[in-house]
Parts: structure tokens; sequence; C-alpha cells
């Protein structure tokens, strides 16, 4: 560039004519611990936010796609993990579209009609029929206008937490999960994280019935605990089994590899064992033990990712060199077994002596003594055909469990008549929302970043993904000095002047 182009660009620089930001130089290695949704979807934004020409190290002791996963039975796999979308989760819609279009490997599951009943321990306390108006005026007879509350403030909730992906598309981050949060809601959306959902509905005029009843089944299948965690999470929970809810056909775990795969990372088949803070000129770098059952190493990184929980029982991670230490956050995860058994339902036990009259594909629980179990599921297999059909209900059919502990030989005899296989997994799969002491941070040093914080506000697929886009953006701004794009107020009204 001549000297005459310097000095007037300097010129325009300094009296504010030009008001991009000048990049600085890219990093040259990032690693992401964790290939989970969360792991995976960082991986996949990062590469998007800093371009081809930066290394990207995805660690992953265990297998990809972490609590996605999935069990084979007779030569079919079914989900054991996460296992449905909400049809307003954006970032795995677009996952499915853009993978499956690029790559021509995801698309839409289909489903298949499904009717739900509530189970007391003793009989049904409601059961869904074939016919809408009907379900509804139940409904109505039993709970009052408890249905149509609870709706319109899960929609008004989701509504404005819809306004994510705008901030996301204009390169907005925060640092804090209470920011995002404070940035969508206001005041409100903080306080939902620290009152009860059974709380917070009763003011909304919600009967304790439809409390103790409808709601306490839902948290129950979606988060195995009561109506006492925060009212945010339990609007996520209502979500849940709200209409239109939608899998990955071939599983839910795909969406893990392939962006993966999209991001053209090095994927890494060991365990983090520490992160030390190391100085190289101005910047910090971390360098990043690992080990496997044969032998050990390190590399070093100018940014990371923890995309995997960091509490005491969750991580065996040490961190060293940092002048404020870190250490594993408090709290504790929920414990979730989920028994996938291949036989025949004990129909007797809910009341139907004869199983070919027994109509219902899931039931779901409420609290009593007298359960040992959240919920039980007659599942589809994540591959279906287009004559694939539902079995009946004298059929041996594929059921999945969800216990807090596993199920004892008289417990798996009491739900079913005879059974062919049973394969168990113990999930450590939810923070137990009644002790949280907090929401952990997202900014752990310069440039270390932590994933799974996002947790403690409610824990689902597309949580994770906002989260890991919203790291993306943070160590992106961070690292380019965009602090104009971080943590901003009123970003509804500044997005509208913007457009």
């Amino acid at each position: 560039m001549a000297v005459g182009a310097r000095l007037a660009l300097a010129f325009l620089i300094n009296t504010g004519v030009i008001l991009c930001h000048l990049e600085e130089t890219p990093p040259r290695n990032i690693a992401v611990i964790g290939a989970g949704i969360g792991g995976s979807s960082a991986a996949y934004f990062l590469r998007q936010k800093f371009g081809h020409n930066v290394g990207i190290d995805v660690y992953e002791k265990g297998t990809i796609g972490g609590r996605l996963a999935t069990v084979t039975v007779n030569g079919q796999q079914y989900e054991t993990g996460g296992s449905v979308i909400h049809p307003l989760n954006l970032h795995m819609q677009e996952f499915v579209k853009q993978l499956g279009e690029a790559m021509d490997g995801l698309k839409h599951r289909k489903g298949v009609p499904e009717k739900v009943a509530i189970f007391n321990g003793e009989h049904f306390v409601f059961e869904e029929t074939d016919w809408y108006l009907q379900d509804m005026f139940k409904l109505w007879w039993r709970y009052g206008f408890g249905l149509l509350r609870l709706q319109m403030w899960v929609e008004e909730i989701l509504e404005k937490f819809m306004r994510i992906y705008k901030y996301q598309t204009h390169g907005y981050a925060f640092t804090t999960v209470e920011e995002m949060l404070q940035s969508l809601g206001g005041e409100r959306f903080i306080n939902l994280t620290q009152r009860s959902v059974a709380e917070t509905l009763q003011e909304l005029g919600i009967s304790q019935r439809f409390i103790d009843e409808i709601v306490t089944a839902v948290t129950r299948v979606n988060y195995g605990q009561s109506p006492s965690i925060p009212a945010f999470v339990g609007a996520v929970a209502m979500a849940g089994v709200q209409s239109g809810l939608w899998a990955v056909e071939g599983g839910n775990k795909l969406v893990c590899s392939q962006l993966l795969e999209s991001a053209k990372v090095r994927v890494i088949h060991n365990m983090v064992t520490s992160i030390s803070l190391q100085q190289s000129g101005e910047k910090a770098v971390y360098q990043v033990r690992y080990e496997n059952e044969n032998e050990g190493g390190y590399d070093f990184y100018d940014i990371v990712v923890i995309a995997t929980p960091l509490h005491h029982e969750t991580t065996n991670i040490t961190f060293n060199g940092f002048t404020s230490p870190i250490t594993p956050f408090p709290g504790h995860y929920q414990r979730m077994i989920v028994s996938v058994v291949h036989g025949y339902l004990n129909s007797s036990y809910f009341g139907f002596l004869d199983p070919k009259l027994f109509p219902f594909a899931v039931i779901l629980t409420v609290e009593s003594t007298k359960l040992f179990m959240f919920s039980t599921g007659s599942i589809c297999p994540v591959n279906i055909t287009a004559n694939y059909r539902r079995k009946q209900p004298q059929e041996a059919a594929v059921w999945k469990v969800f216990s807090p502990n596993p199920l004892s030989r008289e417990q798996l005899k009491t739900i079913f008549r005879s059974y062919y296989s049973v394969q168990v997994t113990d999930w450590v799969a939810y923070p137990q929302y009644n002790s949280a002491k907090g929401i952990p941070p997202i900014v752990l040093h310069d440039n270390l970043y932590y994933l799974n914080g996002v947790e403690w506000t409610a824990s689902a697929m597309e949580m994770s993904a906002i989260a890991a886009k919203n790291i993306a953006l943070l160590a992106y701004n961070r690292w380019n000095q965009h602090l104009d794009l971080i943590d901003q107020k009123d970003l509804v009204h500044k997005i509208k002047t913007e457009l």
C-alpha cells in the first residue's frame, strides 16, 4: 500500500468514518473437550466463525454423541438418550437441513401415533383417546382451564426465548447465562430459574390436582424430578410434550458425528486429564494433557471449549497455573436408569386383564410410594420403513423404562409378563435442579470457556446447541476485540434499529 493510501486509511479510522473491525491474527489451534451435541455443535460453529485455516481438535473419551445414544435389539437400534426435538428448535432443524443437503445424510424420522395414560400406582388418572375433542373435554372436566393456562404460559416463554436466534444471527454473544436470559426476558426470566414451577403455576390459577398429575408426570419423564424444579426448566419440560415433536432418522446421535465431519475436525479418542495455563508472548496458551489405556500426551491451544460437565461426580479434569483456581462446581447430577426391555407387557398390572384391550403406548406416572418407575413406553426403532407398524398390545415389543434405580427381577416381572432381553444404561443424565448453587460461568479464563453451565438453566439438545453458538460467537468476538457485540443491552430495540 502506498504511503498516501496508508495515511488516508489512518485518517478515516481515527475520525470514525470507517467503523469496521480490524481482525486479529486468528488462533492456530482450538480444542473442544467432549463430542456430545454441545461439543460437536461448538466445533461446527467455531469452524464457521474462524475459518478453515484454524486447527480444531475434539477430545472424546467415549463414543461420539455423548448422551445421545442407542442400543441394538434384534438388529435394530433404539434411542436410550435424548429422543425428541421440538419443532421450534431452530439450530437442530438447521443442522438436519444443512447436513442433509450437503452430505445426503440426515432427515426427519417418520412419526408413529401413540396414546398416553397417567398411572398413580393403582389406576389411570387420565387416559388419552382416539378423539381430540373428547380428550379436551376430559381434561377440562378434571382440571378446569389448567391446560389452557399452561399452554399460554409456555408459549409466552417460548416466544421471548426465540429472540436468541435473531441475536445470534447478528453476531451478539453473552459472557454469562444470566446475561443471556436477561436480554431475552428481563428479570422475569431470571426469576424463572429461582422459583419452582409448582409455585409459578399456582400463581397462574392452575389447580393443585393438575400440578400433581399432569405437570408431575411430565417433569418425571423428562427430568426424573418433581415440580419443585425451577420454572424455567419446567417450561422446557412442558414444551417437550407438545405436538410436532420429531427425531432424526437413524438416531439423533448422527447429528453429532456429521457436524464433526462437516467441520473437518480432528477427533482424538482420549480422556483429558488436565488443562494448564502457559504463557506465549502476549496471549496465554493452554496445555491440554490427555491419556488412554496405553499412553498419554499433550498439546497446546489458543482457545479451549469444555463441553462436558465439570462437577465432582462427572469430571477428572484438573486445572493448573491459574491465578484464580478453577475447581469442580457445586451441585449434583440426577441419575436416570434406562432399561430397554424386549418382552410382553403385563397389562394386568395397569388394570387390563386382557392384553388385547390395552390401548396405550406410553404410561407416565405421578409421585407415589407404590411406584418404582418414572415411565414405561413402547418405542420404535431409529429407522422406520414405509410399512412399519406399532406392535399390538399382546405382541412382544421393545419398551423403554425410566427409573431412579436399576430394576430388580421382581420389578421387571411386575411390569412384564415375560421378556427376552434387558439392556440397561445408567445415565448421569441431568442436573439435580434443587441442588443448584447458581449457574456456572461461561468464561473460566481469557480464552477458556465452559459450555455445560447452560444445563443448570435447562438441559436439552437445543439448549446445548444455543450455548455452543454463543461460545463460538463469544470466542470470536473476544479474540478480535469486537466488544460492541458482547453483553449488549436492549438488543430487541437495537436489532430493530439495525434492520
